[in-house]
């Protein structure tokens, strides 16, 4: 459905946000995994056609998206990290208003459809109310309300659930995995547990480039019996950073817990780690950025 191949965006200040993108996206959640930085809003922004890029292509359904970004945007639903809205402007008036400039001229099949996504996104009761003043959580179920008017072929989501509470959460997580089974949903994030909760496929992003891609059970299994762990004093932690190499820490039950990137056994006090999603994340993030430096030394 969506192809993307040599993607790259350089800024006016010289800034190589993108570089040499490929991913192929069908139907379904897909995960754009990577830290703050990473290049996932820049990816984000020109697969919407917001911003061209420097070099690559963008296709939607066998379009050329970048020489025609009409060819997508009928069919696009887009949620960016951050937006704002007109003050003083209620929830159902701004929905008819978007819907309006989206195409949807039949008053009746407009009502309905804004009708359904107030209460898909349980805002029905707040419909009447000024979006100015919605909660995080309900200003972020008004922007996927948003998004989905029209039906879209393709949704992207930048960061949907950063700031919000455990119960906003699930309620998101459910509504994104209840429209994917029939939308392509791009879910870009630095949470972990997200991709881990939601997508069956997904791509790591660090530096502006793609430095692994596939399902996360893949993922995890390329890196397991390569993990360990092993619980520190924290006077100790720095001795430990210096010595192997630690891909991550955390407290455990109140004590440091240490985990460690090595082919063997660093040591008879090391146990092995049972991977997870996180942990593999990491362990990636950790031999990329290793790659660069030595590519810059």
């Amino acid at each position: 459905m969506l192809t993307i191949k040599n993607l790259s965006k350089t800024y006016s200040n010289s800034v190589k946000a993108l570089d040499e993108i490929n991913l192929s996206i069908d139907a379904g959640m897909f995960g754009l995994l990577g830290p703050n930085g990473a290049g996932k809003s820049s990816l984000m922004r020109t697969i919407a056609t917001l911003q061209m890029p420097s070099s690559g292509q963008i296709e939607f359904a066998g379009q050329d998206v970048i020489a025609n970004p009409q060819a997508l945007r009928p069919h696009l639903g887009y949620l960016p990290q951050e937006f704002g809205v007109y003050p003083k402007v209620s929830a159902v008036d701004l929905l008819n208003h978007l819907g309006l400039l989206k195409g949807l001229s039949d008053t009746k099949a407009r009502k309905r459809q804004i009708d359904t996504l107030l209460a898909l996104t349980n805002l029905t009761q707040h419909s009447k109310k000024a979006v100015s003043t919605y909660s995080g959580g309900m200003k972020q179920r008004f922007g996927i309300a948003q998004a989905l008017l029209g039906s879209p072929r393709l949704l992207i989501v930048d960061e949907p659930t950063a700031g919000l509470d455990p119960q906003e959460r699930n309620r998101f997580h459910n509504l994104l995995s209840d429209v994917s089974e029939n939308t392509a949903v791009i879910l870009s994030t630095h949470i972990v547990e997200d991709v881990s909760n939601l997508c069956p496929n997904m791509a790591i992003v660090n530096n502006g480039q793609i430095i692994k891609q596939g399902r996360p059970s893949e993922l995890i299994e390329q890196v397991s019996g390569t993990l360990w762990r092993k619980q520190v004093s924290k006077q100790d932690i720095e001795q430990h950073l210096a010595q192997y190499n630690v891909i991550s820490q955390r407290l455990v039950a109140g004590r440091a817990e240490i985990h460690v990137l090595a082919t063997h056994q660093p040591s008879s006090e090391f146990e092995p780690l049972t991977v997870e999603l996180e942990d593999a994340y990491f362990a990636y993030l950790n031999l990329a950025n290793k790659n660069q430096l030595r590519k810059e030394a």
